[in-house]
């Protein structure tokens, strides 16, 4: 039996994400928050673990991204993209005139401010943990709804009081399972890692970029991220195509090694279908 940890508690994105990785025989745990996700994995109460890293409206999860790069010295081994569908709940018999506040996770809220502003103008927003434990806290509260998936209403005994109130069509969340190693290449692989600078100087970002250009490595995705060091001191995160192991990301990997401060790599493992 696998143990794999999820952003819980029942009824989450990441359970779905979980649940479609398609494992045999896993027992699922939940947990409060993503670094509880990622504390499973390293102290050995899961094997696995799943948490959102990236999406479509609101960008990349930083709360994942900084486990990834500061704390933890586990990998991702493989990615997966799930279609994102929030709905507006409540309590059953609750009105949308009735609703005094919405209880959202902040990624969940950034997805649906547009909805909620034009919706339910003037009411605050509530931040949870989790988008199930919004609809819990929701549901037991006179005057707040919860912007979550349907599943969460449906297990939690809330009613759906619209459908489909995320701003844009096509949202999509990428999920990474984290755990330890580096997946042996498949020949249709994405490489994560985590660029420090020696010093910020004129020409870094480009001599960074000019590394993969010659080896002809296509860049999926680049951001800065502040080291926590000082103000104004940021590193880099790069997703590549390819493999840790094929020559071309290899010989990048190696002249970076010689010009930066430390290349972490996050992982290397196969490309979502």
């Amino acid at each position: 039996m696998t143990t794999i940890a999820f952003l819980g508690p029942a009824g989450t994105f990441s359970e779905m994400a979980a649940l479609s990785l398609g494992l045999p025989e896993t027992d699922p745990l939940a947990c409060t928050s993503i670094a509880e996700v990622f504390e499973a994995v390293e102290r050995g109460k899961a094997a696995l673990g799943v948490v959102p890293i990236e999406n479509s409206i609101e960008g990349s999860v930083t709360a994942t991204l900084d486990a990834l790069a500061f704390d933890t010295t586990l990998e991702i081994q493989r990615e997966l993209v799930l279609d994102i569908r929030f709905s507006l709940v409540a309590a059953p018999g609750t009105a949308l005139a009735d609703i005094t506040e919405v209880i959202a996770h902040p990624q969940a809220g950034g997805q649906c401010r547009r909805w909620i502003d034009r919706n339910l103008p003037g009411r605050s927003v509530i931040a949870a943990n989790s988008n199930a434990e919004a609809v819990q806290t929701a549901v037991v509260t006179p005057g707040a709804a919860a912007v979550g998936p349907a599943l969460a209403a449906e297990i939690y005994g809330a009613e759906v009081l619209e459908d489909g109130v995320q701003d844009y069509a096509g949202n999509q969340t990428r999920f990474v399972l984290i755990g330890r190693g580096i997946q042996p290449p498949t020949g249709h692989d994405k490489t994560s890692l985590a660029l420090f600078m020696k010093k910020d100087k004129p020409g870094a970002l480009l001599m960074i970029l000019s590394e993969f250009a010659y080896a002809d490595i296509n860049l999926t995705k680049i951001q800065s991220r502040p080291t926590k060091r000082q103000l104004g001191d940021y590193m880099f995160f790069v997703d590549l195509e390819g493999h840790v192991e094929d020559p071309s990301v290899r010989l990048a990997l190696d002249c970076l090694r010689l010009k930066l401060r430390e290349v972490k790599v996050l992982g290397s493992y196969p490309k979502a279908v």
